[in-house]
């Protein structure tokens, strides 16, 4: 059975995207290994230079130099083999700033969201590079389709449909999630497989991501229409993520329990591992804020929790 996925002029030989995980979860070791395996590696441009020795003084800097570092690993790891990605958070200060990084870096796509990446052709004129936004409706993969063409005449290379069970940076609100009120990922992706039919004949691969978990899961997706699938979660407990060994160990010791959701300093609801620092968060204390450096537009250090 051929699995592979055609984008553009480049294709996956694996139907899978591995998702962004941000401050030092998905870089190189970890997309290196999925690329290695012939789909999709994802670098997240969410503070990756955190460990440089400057970077508390000049975070963009520091953020700007790993990420065209951690593309250059991966693609070592790689062998020649799958995609590279660069996951770059609308909602992030410095925005362009980190496209650019992607471009110089040699990324083979950007996948964008926590927002909707209006701009984002304009920003990667004459650079071969692949592009695709987030979205957690059709409505919102119909605005993005029509803008793009009318301001930049360019159409996503592929399109991520993230549903109310993925990580974070939630298209939805948080009570509607929470009352389980969020349509079902199956209903997600024939939405924005409808607003493309209707908009364009042109086919745009789409990627599922939300509580896939297995085979099985992503075998059903597919039967619906879905090109692939977006994982992430489910790599934090490799050998291969770049995540702390304590961090892997608690993913792998959580209960169904001990998962609740969060809102992010996005604006957007997260899901988190509830142990005590994020008790006390939710329970009104905010963390010092010394180290504060004002990367996130909707951020404001009276209203965001952490």
């Amino acid at each position: 059975m051929n699995l592979s996925v055609k984008l553009g002029s480049k294709t996956l030989t694996l139907p899978l995207i591995q998702g962004g995980m941000g401050v030092g979860i998905s870089l190189s070791s970890l997309a290196g290994a999925v690329m290695k395996q012939g789909a999709m590696g994802v670098i997240s441009a969410a503070h990756p230079g955190y460990k440089k020795p400057d970077f508390l003084k000049n975070s963009v800097a520091c953020n700007v130099e790993a990420i065209q570092e951690e593309i250059q690993k991966a693609k070592e790891i790689s062998d020649g083999n799958g995609l590279c990605a660069v996951n770059i958070m609308v909602a992030s200060k410095d925005y362009d700033t980190y496209v650019q990084a992607a471009l110089d870096g040699g990324a083979d796509a950007i996948i964008s969201g926590a927002g909707l990446p209006m701009h984002l052709p304009k920003l990667v004129q004459h650079h071969e590079v692949l592009l695709a936004p987030i979205v957690s409706s059709g409505r919102a993969a119909s605005l993005i389709l029509k803008t793009w063409d009318r301001h930049y005449h360019r159409l996503p290379d592929f399109i991520v449909v993230e549903g109310s069970e993925a990580g974070g940076h939630l298209g939805f609100k948080k009570e509607d999630v929470l009352s389980k009120k969020t349509l079902p990922l199956e209903d997600l992706l024939q939405e924005v497989l409808e607003a493309i039919h209707l908009y364009s004949d042109k086919n745009i691969p789409v990627f599922v991501a939300g509580g896939i978990f297995d085979g099985k899961d992503i075998a059903h997706y597919l039967s619906l229409g879905a090109s692939g699938v977006q994982m992430a979660t489910r790599f934090i407990a490799t050998e291969e993520c770049d995540a702390h060994i304590r961090f892997k160990q608690a993913i792998v010791n959580a209960k169904k329990e001990d998962i609740g959701l969060v809102k992010s300093p996005a604006g957007l609801p997260g899901r988190a591992i509830l142990n005590d620092f994020m008790k006390e968060i939710m329970q009104g204390n905010h963390v010092n804020v010394k180290h504060c450096i004002g990367c996130m537009k909707p951020c404001t250090l009276s209203t965001t929790p952490y």
